[in-house]
């Protein structure tokens, strides 16, 4: 009976060890399975070196130490005495035999956050250097050498080098005070303020450890719908206990700054930013921010747009108001971050074209400290959209890009969609205004127009949520963000590539499989969501599920039939110069390409053109007929993903497996509901059939019309 027992207890044991929630993310430092390679490792790994107390170095030399010891599933000591196989971490400034082992030169390019990972002979010993100018390029460098451990490559003969193409690489919360978070859909805010600054959970380190992995290096805390109460001194004190953690992962805190503070918690009756009172409240503000916090890294401003203040409730300009916060920042090195998200409520103009027509005419008026930063796209986050005409267009101001991790427009966190096919879209889009390179990731690093600050953004969808993103797919955007805003040329397959190896597991039948069904993704929402050039025809307000017929809102441009445009004669929103004209904003080249409806991309058909029912596409079917194709087939690849997670059940933990099973199961049912409610609301203006191949939606359109969702997450 007793040995009964034991089996039981260990099989339980055993289970309970196997089983993952998601809260680690890609920093799993499993057993490396693989037994010659680990017996490899442990031959080549015998210890770590390092000369330091504190700060982002012991950072380094304890993720290592962490993650050495799980991957190779023994203790791997800190070494005074060099050994064959030592780790050795440190800066030139700390051991001089760096200059001449590797050459200044070298070390010059490496710039502040760069590093060198190298296989070298030091005192007659084979050691792995992982060196850099500064301690934050040793903390990057050390977590680039555990992710070639967790992807199985080769350790033998290392020479790598690596620096970050763009300077600030930021996540943007859009957290509230109260804890809620605004398009977020992973839980509460993990910022509990509440209980800051006295207790400091181990989240916010492993939050810390998560971005610093990745190379993000600046976190916006705050919603840029603003609070000006986290500007007051007892809250800035509990930013500083947030601060005082990232400080060590090389991680700058930022806020978002509410125009109005000044009269909500300053008492002047202003806030006009010429106003020399204004000015120098915000000039004592700002050093008071830097005496609590010495490395705060600035604001993130949203002004004058979907209700919010800013410097035009004063007849100033998105200058006037920048600059007067670049000043105040600027004696202390801080940046200014200008969203340019506008649009007005009174302006009838096509709200594609009002970000352009603001900020193009104040190009060169910024201060040096400023950057403008934009949405990769003209509306909104759109599942498809065509590059921001605002990339190309200001080459005298530095121009910082947007992008949206959070799935507000993308099934919140129940669709799995891998978003870097989207990201990598922009970037390689070619602007046309400059004849020796102007793709968009060329202006946003700086090299097309010879800036010195560039910057990158994403908003986050991180929440209180066990696995911190909702869908455990929700964690691959994150760590696109910080690995495109590192390097712009990597590709979309090499992202998720990464990023399945450190996260399941590096069996090839599962990462090959998953690859598949991650770069496939983006191109499958679309197609059942918004084909063709579609954009905006989401529910009211939450955004949640289709809702192509809403016309009720209290502005024209929230109502998706302000941007469809359907009727009898066709569909789409006519932006050449028989229409709105918004493609007037892009250089000639994009002009041409866009304006010809044989030579527009039909990806983006309807975002340019209104098109009839009966246009023959290149694949010889209609409109309406090209238009049912894409909306059956993106149900059908959902079906597709779902029948290719079905046979990886026996690769990976049994809890995450269930997890994904059950969303991609929500997802098939939301896709046939995005499929049958938008066929049949634009059939009633195209007065087609759906083809008879094709399933028959099952549901009347008065059904999916009446659907309510009064309580889905905003």
């Amino acid at each position: 009976m007793k040995k009964w027992i034991v089996v039981i207890i260990g099989i339980m044991l055993f289970n309970s060890v196997s089983a993952e929630n998601g809260y680690d993310l890609w920093l799993r430092y499993k057993v490396t399975d693989n037994a010659v390679l680990l017996q490899q490792y442990r031959q080549q790994i015998t210890g770590i070196n390092c000369t330091c107390s504190d700060g982002k170095l012991l950072a380094a030399q304890q993720e290592l130490q962490q993650g050495l010891t799980g991957l190779l599933g023994k203790n791997v000591p800190l070494q005074k005495l060099v050994t064959n196989g030592t780790v050795m971490l440190g800066t030139p400034a700390q051991l001089p035999f760096i200059k001449k082992s590797v050459g200044e030169n070298t070390l010059t390019g490496l710039g502040d956050e760069g590093y060198l990972i190298r296989s070298i002979r030091h005192e007659g010993k084979n050691i792995i250097l992982i060196t850099g100018n500064k301690e934050a390029g040793i903390l990057y460098g050390a977590f680039h050498f555990l992710r070639l451990l967790q992807m199985q490559q080769p350790i033998a003969q290392l020479n790598i080098s690596s620096t970050p193409a763009i300077k600030l690489r930021l996540l943007n919360h859009w957290d509230n005070l109260n804890r809620t978070v605004e398009r977020g859909y992973a839980g509460g805010s993990i910022w509990d303020w509440q209980r800051l600054p006295g207790y400091r959970d181990q989240r916010y380190y492993d939050y810390a450890r998560a971005n610093a992995s990745i190379g993000i290096n600046g976190t916006v805390l705050t919603n840029v719908n603003a609070n000006a109460m986290i500007l007051t001194e007892p809250w800035l004190q509990k930013v500083a206990a947030l601060a005082a953690i990232f400080r060590q992962y090389n991680i700058k805190v930022y806020l978002t700054a509410r125009f109005s503070a000044p009269v909500e918690i300053g008492n002047l009756k202003t806030a006009d930013p010429l106003n020399e009172e204004v000015r120098k409240w915000w000039k004592d503000k700002a050093d008071e921010i830097y005496s609590i916090i010495p490395d705060f890294g600035g604001f993130l401003v949203k002004a004058n747009s979907e209700g919010q203040p800013g410097p035009q409730n004063y007849q100033r300009t998105h200058a006037d108001g920048a600059n007067m916060l670049a000043d105040a920042v600027a004696p202390h090195n801080g940046i200014v971050m200008w969203r340019a998200f506008v649009y007005s409520n009174e302006s009838p103009e096509d709200r594609f074209k009002q970000a352009y027509n603001e900020f193009k005419p104040l190009d060169g008026q910024f201060r040096k400290n400023v950057l403008v930063q934009v949405k990769n796209g003209p509306i909104d986050f759109q599942p498809r959209e065509p590059f921001h005409p605002l990339f190309g267009a200001m080459p005298q101001t530095p121009l910082m890009m947007e992008y949206q991790l959070t799935q507000e427009y993308m099934g919140f966190a129940t669709h799995l969609v891998y978003e870097a096919p989207l990201f990598t879209e922009v970037l390689n889009a070619d602007t046309h205004t400059k004849p020796n390179g102007s793709t968009v990731a060329q202006i946003i690093d700086g090299t097309a127009d010879g800036h010195s600050l560039s910057g990158m953004a994403g908003v986050s969808n991180i929440g209180s949520d066990i696995n911190w993103t909702g869908h455990p797919f929700g964690q691959a955007n994150w760590y696109t963000l910080g690995r495109l805003a590192w390097n712009p040329a990597l590709t979309p397959a090499q992202i998720a590539n990464e990023w399945i190896r450190q996260t399941f597991t590096n069996k090839k039948a599962f990462v090959d499989t998953v690859q598949q069904m991650m770069l496939a993704s983006r191109e499958i929402m679309v197609n059942y969501m918004t084909p063709l050039g579609l954009h905006h025809i989401m529910g009211y307000g939450h955004h949640y599920g289709p809702a192509p017929w809403y016309n009720k809102a209290p502005r024209a441009d929230w109502n998706p039939v302000y941007f469809h445009r359907a009727d009898s004669t066709g569909i789409g929103f006519n932006r050449t110069a028989s229409g709105s004209n918004a493609l007037a904003q892009y250089q000639p080249a994009v002009r041409r390409q866009y304006e010809n409806i044989a030579t527009c991309p039909e990806e983006l058909l309807l975002w340019f053109h209104h098109v009839p029912w009966d246009h023959k596409m290149k694949s010889g079917k209609t409109l309406w007929e090209e238009m049912c194709e894409k909306y059956y087939r993106g149900v059908d690849s959902v079906r597709w993903m779902q029948r290719s997670w079905s046979r990886l059940k026996n690769y990976i933990d049994e809890e995450r497996f269930k997890q994904i099973e059950q969303l991609l199961g929500i997802q098939e049912q939301e896709a046939v509901w995005w499929r049958n409610a938008c066929l049949l609301y634009f059939q009633t203006f195209s007065g087609k059939p759906i083809p008879a191949k094709y399933e028959k939606p099952d549901r009347t359109l008065e059904y999916y019309m009446e659907l309510n969702f009064p309580y889905a997450p905003h």
